[in-house]
């Protein structure tokens, strides 16, 4: 019954996520106007603003214009849904597992924005550098038997993940003659070692690569273009790291 709960409410969720991804990066209010059709925009009636559902019913178009609407939609809600399920199955204390869903659902939310935008919101980030550092003293999740072990994990995590982008990101730049990472890649780097304590978000910097190299390919083989979203596979390798980080480093190291 627990996990129906945490799925039914992660669809909910997953709908808000849809508005902030939207609206965010238009520099609108997340809270108003009510949900409306980007394309006609006709108010979203209350019946076909359930999470997943309504999209399936209405087979993905809008019930007054008729256009499309963006499989981003049910795909945001059911990553949602799906993700605090899977990390209730990891966390079963509810604070730590609050704390990491928080984590993820901003994951969500800034590897769409960064997929359509290209841009990572300092909103999100920032306040997420904050949040990481209080909740990760104040949760002690790697046990470090202290709050100011757990402060130091933390703070260190900052300093790891954003310091190492910002020299990735600097030499990159030396030697293509161009802007290799954003200051959003860096500050999301940071966030995550907010959340993660810099074991793993060392770990995440090196895992990154591998899940970005397959679409770094293809992007350039299909479209010719030099440019992808990193932001996605930040997230995805700091999930994995959150996950089976602990793991991989015993098994790297023999420890």
């Amino acid at each position: 019954m627990e996990y129906l709960v945490i799925f039914a409410f992660g669809a909910i969720i997953g709908s808000f996520l849809n508005v902030c991804v939207y609206r965010l990066p238009l520099g609108r209010s997340i809270v108003t106007p009510p949900s409306h059709c980007p394309f006609c925009g006709k108010r979203v009636r209350w019946f076909d603003n359930v999470p997943i559902l309504s999209y399936i019913i209405l087979r993905g178009k809008c019930r007054d214009c008729a256009r499309g609407i963006p499989v981003r939609y049910p795909l945001v809600e059911l990553l949602s849904a799906f993700s605090g399920v899977g990390l209730f199955m990891f966390y079963r204390e509810y604070p730590l597992f609050i704390f990491y869903w928080v984590f993820v659902l901003s994951l969500i939310t800034v590897t769409f924005i960064d997929i359509e935008t290209q841009e990572i919101p300092d909103i999100i980030t920032l306040p997420g550098i904050l949040i990481g550092l209080v909740f990760y003293t104040a949760l002690d999740p790697a046990g470090t038997g202290a709050w100011l072990g757990a402060f130091k994990d933390s703070f260190l995590g900052i300093l790891a993940g954003g310091g190492s982008m910002f020299l990735l990101g600097f030499l990159g730049e030396k030697m293509f003659r161009r802007e290799a990472l954003g200051g959003g890649d860096v500050k999301l780097m940071a966030m995550i070692g907010a959340f993660t304590g810099w074991q793993l978000v060392v770990l995440t910097f090196f895992l990154a690569p591998i899940f970005g190299l397959g679409a770094g390919i293809f992007m350039k083989v299909r479209f010719g273009s030099d440019i992808i979203p990193y932001g996605p596979y930040l997230a995805l390798a700091s999930v994995v790291s959150l996950l089976r980080g602990n793991e991989i480093i015993r098994y790297l190291f023999m420890i």
